[in-house]
């Protein structure tokens, strides 16, 4: 149930003898990607990854253990099977290393490694698919450590699972953080949806508009996890500002859509091999239940709340900064609360060396008609938004040219709050004001 497929427990590799250098490679562990490893030579290996389960795509996403180093020794590493022409890895984008030794002696976790980086066609390919080549040289810190490599920081369901538990035994946040399962994925592992609001006052009205948040429908964008925690780390804190969000809205957080897809190590799938962020308009719940129940989820909130904003988070491998898609008819309202770009506007000028407003793009395209953010927007939630975060950095500021660490995403998880908040006043104060013509700035409206 638990990823039979990867097998429960790993099988170490033997050496047969004691000077035997060889590098022990291992990724039979939760969301860990590596099918193959050929050894060219003492210290180059080829790596080939494992595409997402039953279907033979989608090679994006690695996590893999390296055991038997030899420190300060020039490896060479290459993955021959990517499928993407494009790639950040072009554009200066490092691969994660991660060391037991230095994360024991020094509390160094994961950090940005690689020299000498290529992305780059080769001469392989399979049922029509051109493979592209990934190739860095690195060192070792220690001799005898054990490493471990990755595309992204990476955030497992167990993860998510100790999280929730902590919310849970928090005698204060437990008040208002409710934590229930939504539904069971194929392979029987739990769907979970929060909602937070604080508990209403004595004499007052409890009509809260809804707030609602998705992520990790694709398994490797790892990065929307961060973000996840960084905006429930301060909806669920004591300011000020927590408090005023938590007494006007009730927040609906489904933080993995996909828990099978990341436990297997996917990176865009889930168990069925498709892809659930173009199976919003199916009503195939057997297939498809994380999407069928969030989608009847929110008809439901609809009914009794009314949804404010509607947002699905994921990770961008191709662009740099952060982002966001919304949806816009060719005729809006003219109430600038109801304007689907004032809230990315708002979020850039909360997060000016991050977040990208010229990045950000409102058509509807075809080919995303089955995506979360276009079918919430045509059930009539006029504020729905994808948010992309670069699996690389930022171009912007003082941050340019430099990658995003887990701190960075937390971060734009809390300026999402800020620019919620910003939204929450303006639009208040409009509707106390006169009415009188609106008018966005024009480079809004380009």
């Amino acid at each position: 149930m638990y990823s039979q497929e990867r097998g429960v427990c790993p099988l170490k590799q033997i050496l047969h003898q004691k000077e035997d250098n060889t590098l022990i490679f291992e990724a039979r562990f939760e969301s860990g990607n590596l099918q193959k490893v050929v050894k060219v030579n003492e210290f180059e290996y080829q790596l080939t990854l494992r595409t997402d389960l039953y279907t033979s795509r989608h090679t994006q996403w690695y996590y893999f253990q390296v055991s038997n180093t030899q420190a300060g020794m020039p490896y060479r590493f290459t993955i021959v099977n990517f499928t993407k022409r494009n790639s950040l890895y072009k554009h200066g984008l490092r691969p994660l290393l991660y060391s037991e030794a230095d994360a024991k002696k020094h509390k160094v976790g994961w950090r940005r490694t690689g020299n000498e980086i290529k992305y780059y066609k080769n001469n392989a390919g399979q049922d029509g698919h051109q493979y592209f080549s990934l190739t860095w040289t690195f060192q070792f810190p220690h001799d005898r450590d054990t490493c471990y490599f990755a595309h992204c920081y990476p955030y497992t369901y167990s993860n998510l699972q100790e999280y929730l538990v902590a919310i849970s035994k928090d005698p204060v946040k437990s008040k208002f953080c409710k934590s229930h399962i939504l539904c069971h994925s194929l392979a029987g592992n739990s769907v979970y949806v929060l909602t937070i609001t604080n508990p209403p006052k004595s004499g007052k009205g409890t009509k809260r508009k809804a707030v609602i948040l998705t992520a990790r429908v694709h398994p490797g964008e790892t990065n929307s996890s961060w973000i996840v925690k960084g905006f429930l780390d301060y909806i669920l804190g004591n300011s000020g500002k927590a408090q005023l969000l938590r007494d006007n809205f009730v927040f609906k957080v489904v933080p993995m859509l996909n828990p099978d897809g990341v436990i297997v190590g996917n990176h865009r799938c889930s168990l069925t091999g498709r892809d659930l962020n173009r199976k919003y308009r199916s009503n195939v719940k057997k297939f498809y239940p994380s999407i069928w129940y969030t989608r009847n989820m929110i008809k439901r909130v609809m009914g009794e709340h009314g949804v404010f904003l509607y947002c699905d988070i994921h990770g961008h491998n191709r662009k740099q900064n952060v982002f966001m898609y919304g949806c816009e008819r060719k005729q809006q309202a003219k109430a600038p609360y109801m304007h689907p770009r004032v809230f990315p506007l708002l979020l850039s000028k909360s997060c000016p060396d991050k977040f990208s407003f010229p990045d950000c793009r409102f058509r509807v395209q075809k080919s995303k008609e089955g995506t979360g953010r276009v079918v919430m927007w045509k059930m009539g939630i006029n504020n729905s938004y994808t948010l992309e975060a670069s699996i690389c950095g930022s171009k912007l500021g003082c941050r340019q040219s430099t990658h995003f660490d887990t701190k960075d995403l937390e971060s734009i998880g809390q300026h999402f709050c800020d620019a919620l908040l910003n939204y929450c006043v303006h639009n208040k104060e409009v509707r106390k004001a006169p009415p009188r013509p609106f008018l966005l700035p024009q480079f809004i409206l380009l």
